[in-house]
């Protein structure tokens, strides 16, 4: 089984015939990044579109079986996930009318603060907001994952403590390996993990030590000292990979429609557009290469399976059945 946990740009046939080849079960695709309720529900008609258009090779993902249906039959299965919580627009009752249309995963707030509480990239973390209580226990309520991959620590910890459910971070790093805003502490990590959560170690360069793009060992190393913090039972693989994103792209992922100024994201000065891929993966298809690294660095056949896909099913089921 071969789980990843995010990944963003533009999906057409051509990515998912690569998906197909490359072995996986499940991919969570971003469906938006600032967008409101009608974009996002945009989003939710094309994906249905593309299931109908693909239906040789993707499955949309309501429930855990799905996923294992997929591991069966050979299909990818497309989980369906927004990477803001723009889409509800304030409305609590929305978050039940998403998840009855597909969605299975929203991240709490993007690049910057919203209603529900503060991100990474804000100078104050304020926690999670009485809002943001209230969209949490709703989400587990009706089985959204929720996603605290570019939330504070503050708010993380706020969701991890509030939430009736475990919670993910989908796509990022211990910041104790690798230093970034965008990476999360080891007292996220270990909460995450007091409470079944999992996080999805990250392949994208600019939140991902140098060693572990380089090669697919380092990665592995990396994932090896990720597992030190939070346990072999909840750690994944979330890469943020990225098809076909252009300069428009990634001007929407970074600017929305909020700012006039640039933004960078989790670049720079030094780094200001579009890194390249980690040398070891510059297809979604090399992913696959991770097994017999995470082998070579010491974990067994079991732990392996857990990492690769085990333990984010574990989680979605524990999440919407």
């Amino acid at each position: 089984m071969l789980i990843d946990a995010l990944q963003c740009g533009e999906f057409d046939r051509s990515v998912f015939e690569t998906l197909s080849r490359g072995g996986y079960t499940c991919v969570t695709p971003t469906l938006g990044f600032w967008e409101g309720t009608l974009e996002s529900m945009d989003a939710l008609a094309r994906w249905r579109d593309m299931e109908r258009e693909n239906a040789d090779l993707i499955r949309i993902i309501r429930r855990a079986d799905d996923i294992r249906a997929c591991e069966a039959d050979g299909k990818v299965g497309i989980l369906l996930g927004y990477q803001n919580t723009n889409l509800l627009e304030d409305r609590i009752r929305f978050i039940e009318l998403f998840a009855d249309m597909g969605t299975r995963v929203m991240q709490l707030t993007y690049n910057n603060q919203n209603e529900l509480g503060g991100s990474c990239y804000e100078d104050n973390d304020s926690g999670l907001s009485r809002f943001g209580r209230e969209v949490v226990q709703e989400m587990a309520r009706v089985g959204v994952v929720v996603d605290c991959s570019h939330t504070g620590d503050l708010t993380t910890l706020h969701a991890i403590e509030h939430s009736p459910k475990p919670i993910a971070v989908t796509h990022a790093n211990a910041s104790s390996i690798f230093p970034h805003k965008r990476n999360r502490s080891d007292a996220v990590l270990k909460a995450l993990a007091e409470t079944g959560g999992v996080i999805g170690c990250a392949a994208y360069r600019n939140i991902t030590p140098a060693d572990a793009c380089a090669t697919v060992r380092g990665f592995a190393e990396m994932v090896a000292r990720t597992v030190e913090i939070a346990g072999v039972d909840h750690v994944g693989i979330g890469t943020d990979y990225s098809y076909k994103n252009d300069d428009n792209f990634r001007e929407w992922m970074r600017k929305g429609r909020w700012t006039r100024t640039v933004q960078y994201g989790a670049g720079s000065v030094r780094t200001p557009g579009a890194v390249a891929k980690p040398d070891w993966l510059p297809g979604p298809e090399n992913l696959k290469d991770l097994v017999p690294a995470l082998r070579g660095v010491g974990f067994s056949a079991e732990e392996t399976d857990k990492i690769m896909g085990g333990n984010w099913l574990r989680l979605y089921e524990t999440v919407f059945g």
